[in-house]
C-alpha cells in the first residue's frame, strides 16, 4: 500500500475540487480524505495500491474543469492505522 499526502495549489477552492477528488478517489478505490486549507490550497491523504495512487496523483494534476492546478507537493506518510473509504473533511 502506497500512502501520500498531497498539497495542491492554484485555483483549487470554490471550483468543486473536493467533490471531484472524493468521486475520483472512490472510483479508483483510494482511501483517505480531502480538505481545503486556510492558505487557499487543497490537502489530500491518499492510500491505496501503487498503480491506483499514481493514477490519482495524475488526475489531481488536472482536477475538475474549473480548476487550475499550479503545483502538487507530495509527502510520503507511514500510517499505522489506514483509513477506510474516502471522505471530505472540514477546512483546517
Amino acid at each position: 500500500m502506497l500512502q501520500a499526502r498531497l498539497t495542491i495549489s492554484g485555483r483549487v477552492q470554490g471550483v468543486g475540487y473536493r467533490d471531484w477528488t472524493v468521486a475520483t478517489a472512490r472510483r479508483l478505490g483510494i482511501a483517505g480524505w480531502v480538505r481545503n486549507r486556510l492558505d487557499g490550497s487543497v490537502e489530500a491523504l491518499v492510500v491505496g495500491e501503487e498503480e491506483a495512487v499514481g493514477r490519482m496523483i495524475d488526475a489531481c494534476r488536472g482536477g475538475p474543469t474549473l480548476a487550475r492546478v499550479d503545483a502538487i507537493d507530495l509527502d510520503p506518510v507511514d500510517l499505522d492505522v489506514l483509513p477506510e473509504g474516502f471522505e471530505q473533511r472540514p477546512t483546517e
